[in-house]
């Protein structure tokens, strides 16, 4: 089956571009943001605030249409796509010489480092002023390998995020910055992508990283958007909804959206999105007043 999709998606040139994962994270946010966002509008006794307050009537906050959201949208897209066309993608399985080809580079005359955590630019000529497309590996990766790079990528960023985040609120600059994030009344899915660009970028650096460390495979990367996507989507929810993953994990290992949701209102605690692992090591006796 996976060697099925993934020789389908290798014979595609829209995989093959450089964009594709930009786009591909836009179409997911723009499909599952949505449904988490209808569920907010239309069950009040699922909203955290409702429960909390016991009150079934509370108002909704504040929330945008669709069309009223395209400058979030280019703000968000405009700066990745600038790296899709000037950066060479590399990813594990890939020959340095077909990533040189991709990015114009003549490796007999060109220094060119395959190290996936180092960055290489488009080699720009008036032939060639863009990255357009990427190389991606001719063999599919096997099940377990999927699974084992996407636990891995997942709970390396969950770590990294929870030391950012920190700093989001520890240090006076960044914690400007962070305050756009903490900018409502009441959690809701749009607050998901309510970002200043700086934090922006810093969450798909980190998630980029994540996938870097451990050489993940570009089929597992593709899976990753949607899952990553979701569970931002699902802690920034503020809904207690029965078949969020922390529910389905084991009790006390996943954050979810409950604990996000008390960050949120206060933000002395609860800096680890996905799990609980540092939180409760650093942050286990603080108390929210």
């Amino acid at each position: 089956m996976i060697n099925k999709v993934y020789a389908f998606l290798y014979g595609s040139s829209l995989y093959r571009l450089s964009t594709f994962e930009t786009i591909w994270t836009v179409i997911t946010y723009a499909i599952i943001e949505p449904v988490y966002t209808y569920r907010f509008g239309h069950n009040p006794q699922l909203r955290l605030a409702v429960q909390k307050e016991g009150n079934l009537q509370k108002d909704l906050p504040k929330m945008k249409r669709p069309s009223k959201r395209l400058m979030e949208g280019l703000t968000y897209v405009l700066p990745l796509l600038l790296m899709d066309i000037t950066m060479i993608k590399k990813y594990a399985g890939v020959p340095l010489e077909e990533m040189a080809m991709t990015g114009n580079h003549d490796l007999k005359s060109a220094s060119m480092s395959c190290t996936y955590l180092r960055p290489t630019f488009h080699r720009v000529t008036w032939d060639s002023p863009f990255q357009t497309t990427r190389a991606v590996p001719a063999s599919a990766p096997t099940s377990r390998t999927i699974l084992v790079q996407l636990f891995f990528s997942i709970t390396i960023f969950d770590q990294l995020f929870f030391l950012f985040h920190l700093a989001l609120h520890k240090v006076s600059y960044f914690n400007k910055i962070h305050s756009v994030h903490h900018g409502h009344n009441e959690i809701h899915p749009q607050i998901t992508n309510r970002l200043d660009i700086t934090e922006r970028l810093g969450l798909v650096m980190l998630a980029n990283f994540s996938l870097n460390s451990i050489n993940a495979h570009v089929l597992t990367r593709t899976i990753y958007i949607p899952l990553f996507v979701g569970l931002l989507t699902d802690i920034h929810s503020g809904l207690e909804l029965p078949w969020a993953y922390d529910k389905i994990l084991p009790r006390g290992w996943g954050a979810g959206s409950k604990r996000h949701s008390e960050h949120h209102e206060h933000g002395k605690k609860y800096y680890e999105p996905f799990f609980t692992i540092c939180d409760e090591f650093f942050f286990k006796d603080v108390q929210d007043s």
